[in-house]
């Protein structure tokens, strides 16, 4: 018993801590210093994520069908929650604005600015290499279902894929398959600002996180709330856990895809639920509340996936 308690303490300390240390900070700047979140978010996105999904990629040994494997693990993960999302629903009755809000925290996890740096602490940079891959296409899904969900049929399919356009980490992932599948050697002088924005990238990210937590308010509809962060907490991961076993996902990739599955709600989901005026403060108050509890659960799955 005590042997098991060293080992989730030691996990929390090495795996978790550092993760809400760095997120404290950037709480901090925009609480104290009126920090613009929106400014660095963007600095994150459209420069850094890029360098981190490139380099991440074209060092690591991932393969063309593991590619797919991780690929196709994050679509089936989405639709698994969101059939889940809806039948949860059901009973709540919930106004069609809040509906989506609900769809939408449930579907899309935080894969970025939370999951990437806990799966480096947890497991290293090969499953990271996985990691970037669900990232990526997670962000394609946000851009392109999230929207119109988000939308209601109010936007046209034209105008998501537009935003599919304007992910820049598409664009990485296009630039690594050319130098995976053409073996060319980079020189260190493109490799080394690459790799210097990559390392940059996931200190960043938990910066903008913990920013964009010092918005959150007080809870609304709170049944509501309670229920998408038990689906995102302990519903997904268990989906997760099915489909690495359906996909044959093995070693570094099962662990990055189950631990990716247990993430709280994304962030980017209060910036649709904005945009779109659904219902921001019940997607920022999921977002906080599964971001705050998720510590408990991703200790306990740390320790499970590590005996893999």
């Amino acid at each position: 018993m005590s042997h098991e308690l060293n080992l989730l303490l030691s996990i929390l300390a090495n795996d978790i801590v550092p993760i809400f240390a760095i997120a404290g900070v950037g709480f901090l700047l925009a609480r104290h210093f009126d920090a613009s979140v929106h400014t660095v978010s963007k600095v994150s996105f459209n420069a850094l994520s890029p360098c981190l999904v490139f380099d991440q990629l074209v060092t690591s040994n991932i393969t063309g069908p593991d590619f797919g494997r991780m690929a196709l693990f994050c679509v089936l993960l989405t639709a698994a929650m969101g059939v889940a999302a809806r039948l949860a629903a059901i009973p709540l009755r919930l106004d069609r604005q809040t509906l989506s809000s609900f769809l939408l925290v449930v579907m899309f996890s935080n894969s970025g600015n939370y999951a990437l740096p806990v799966v480096l602490f947890a497991f290293g940079r090969e499953a990271l290499g996985y990691a970037s891959v669900y990232f990526v296409t997670s962000a394609i899904l946000v851009y392109t279902v999230g929207v119109l969900l988000a939308a209601s049929g109010r936007r046209s399919v034209r105008r998501a894929l537009m935003g599919v356009l304007r992910v820049p980490a598409l664009y990485a992932v296009v630039a690594a398959g050319v130098v995976m599948l053409t073996r060319v050697t980079l020189s260190l002088a493109v490799m080394r600002p690459i790799g210097m924005l990559s390392d940059a990238a996931l200190p960043i990210m938990l910066l903008v996180m913990g920013m964009q937590l010092e918005r959150a308010v007080v809870p609304k509809h709170v049944t509501a709330v309670a229920i998408a962060v038990a689906l995102s907490l302990a519903v997904s991961p268990l989906a997760g856990l099915a489909l690495s076993i359906l996909l044959g996902l093995s070693g570094p990739a099962r662990q990055a895809a189950i631990l990716l599955a247990a993430m709280p709600a994304a962030v980017v989901t209060t910036v649709l639920a904005l945009e779109f005026d659904l219902e921001p403060s019940f997607a920022t108050s999921v977002v906080f509340v599964s971001t705050m509890l998720s510590p408990f659960s991703l200790v306990l799955i740390i320790a499970y996936l590590q005996r893999l």
